[in-house]
């Protein structure tokens, strides 16, 4: 395990596989740890990739800090960079729900970082906030409006945690039992619950024009309850590298627990089509 500290801080960063393998920073969604990719960790080590997880900026108690202007998507993608410069400075990049949010401004603010790009469940952001104007994308991000509240969503969600994680979203109900664990009070769950009370804070469709450069793969599910198929469809507008869209017909929103034998054989030849230089 291998502490990386930026600024006030401090993440515990846990690397497995071979040791000369290619580095694979995997990087977890809301309201999770690093811990939902342990079904995927495996099957990326036995492919020879050296795999690097940590929980991020509000996920811990070593770097939670107080302020909503603490969790701005500049703040979560220069954490992100910090790990990957860590283990040797470049890395395949692969991101989860909020993760996959990370990921992309990643390989846009920090190219010489991401070396791939893959995104799980959640499109290119310009493409996410387009699709709010032209699909039923914003009656299923109701949640966003209601996390910008102060202090009643981290006690409400934390009361209704199994209806919002499992009845709602689609998760096993032991996936949601695991998750709540991290969370062992209601105030644990304030810097979360900042990822999205930080998002007013700057001009998303201005941050988000960048467009990727990096080879890129984007996983979507067609039962993800969060994320509609227009903003999946018009992603590859948004990106300029090579681009692999692929559909998991059936699949939840979670989808490294729900389907992590597909994903992570989709996510394998992606990879060796694009080594690290």
């Amino acid at each position: 395990m291998t502490s990386v500290t930026r600024g006030p801080c401090t993440f515990r960063t846990s690397a497995s596989g071979p040791a000369d393998g290619e580095v694979v920073l995997l990087l977890h969604g809301f309201p999770q740890h690093a811990d939902c990719w342990d079904r995927v960790v495996p099957l990326l080590n036995a492919a020879g990739y050296r795999t690097v997880t940590f929980d991020q900026r509000g996920y811990t108690p070593e770097a939670r800090p107080p302020r909503r202007r603490d969790y701005v998507i500049g703040e979560l993608t220069a954490d992100a960079a910090a790990v990957v410069e860590a283990y040797g400075g470049r890395a395949h990049v692969v991101g989860h729900d909020w993760g996959a949010i990370v990921a992309w401004f990643l390989a846009t603010d920090h190219p010489e970082r991401a070396a791939t790009v893959a995104s799980v469940s959640v499109p290119h952001p310009r493409a996410f906030l387009a699709s709010m104007g032209t699909s039923r994308q914003v009656l299923s991000s109701w949640y966003i409006l209601f996390f910008q509240l102060p202090w009643l969503p981290e006690r409400a969600l934390r009361a209704r945690w199994t209806w919002f994680l499992s009845d709602y979203a689609g998760q096993t109900p032991e996936g949601a039992r695991r998750d709540l664990a991290g969370f062992p009070d209601a105030e644990s769950l304030r810097g979360a619950i900042h990822w999205y009370r930080g998002l007013p804070l700057v001009n998303l469709w201005r941050r988000s024009g960048a467009r990727v450069q990096q080879p890129t793969l984007f996983v979507w599910s067609d039962h993800d309850v969060a994320l509609k198929r227009k903003g999946a469809e018009t992603t590859e507008r948004y990106v300029d590298g090579p681009y692999t869209f692929e559909i998991l017909p059936g699949v939840s929103h979670w989808i490294p627990e729900a389907a992590p034998e597909r994903f992570t054989e989709l996510l394998v030849a992606h990879l060796r089509a694009h080594p690290l230089e």
